[in-house]
């Protein structure tokens, strides 16, 4: 299970770092600004999550996920730095990472023995945190905030499956894996039907 949290955990870093090269690219950031965000991106809801267990910060640790991040965004950055960028393009797999570092943010909160439902929502910080820095460094409001959007929901979902699945004996692994299918699926179908949570609105007077 560690050698997977591990794997995963740097793909995780390289996608996120991808989305927020890609959101900044359609602000016209220079590579630094660009790079910046990327690694913002990939490394703050884990940096968050790890500041909260009080545990050594991941990428400090290691900094094999410091240089994933940083070459991740760096060939984002000359990959596509000329090239048209819709939009939307950076949701899909924005929508990946969210997967993966949900999970990986709520099994490492089990590792530490943080309660069940401190444990789904470290995973949702680690998850969502990365996104809400990109968009706030790109002068966006978050997604996570936007009208709605089926995102930390998606999230917290697959976190509690992950921890009903290890109850009720599932492997690790299985779980792992079929709650981030959880999340993406959700996330995916909300951006495809347009899928959202109720608004406050106030009734005009």
């Amino acid at each position: 299970m560690d050698a997977l949290l591990y794997w995963v955990g740097l793909v995780a870093v390289a996608v996120n770092a991808l989305t927020g090269v890609l959101d900044a690219g359609r602000k016209q950031m220079d590579l630094i600004g660009a790079v910046m965000v990327g690694v913002a991106t990939a490394l703050g809801g884990g940096t968050i999550r790890d500041l909260l267990l009080d545990r050594n910060v991941f990428w400090v640790v290691d900094q094999t996920y410091l240089l994933v991040a940083l070459l991740a965004g760096l060939m984002t950055f000359f990959a596509v730095r000329k090239l048209p960028l819709p939009p939307r393009l950076f949701l899909i797999p924005d929508a990946l990472g969210l997967a993966l570092f949900t999970i990986i943010g709520t099994q490492v909160a089990l590792q530490w023995h943080a309660p069940w439902l401190v444990a789904s929502l470290l995973g949702v910080t680690t998850g969502i945190v990365g996104g809400v820095l990109r968009d706030i460094l790109c002068n966006d409001v978050p997604l996570v905030f936007l009208k709605g959007e089926l995102y930390a929901t998606a999230a917290w979902t697959g976190a509690l499956a992950l921890i009903a699945m290890q109850e009720m004996g599932v492997s690790g692994i299985i779980s792992a894996w079929i709650a981030m299918a959880i999340v993406l699926l959700l996330r995916l179908l909300a951006m495809r039907y347009n899928v959202t949570l109720p608004t406050f609105r106030q009734p005009n007077t």
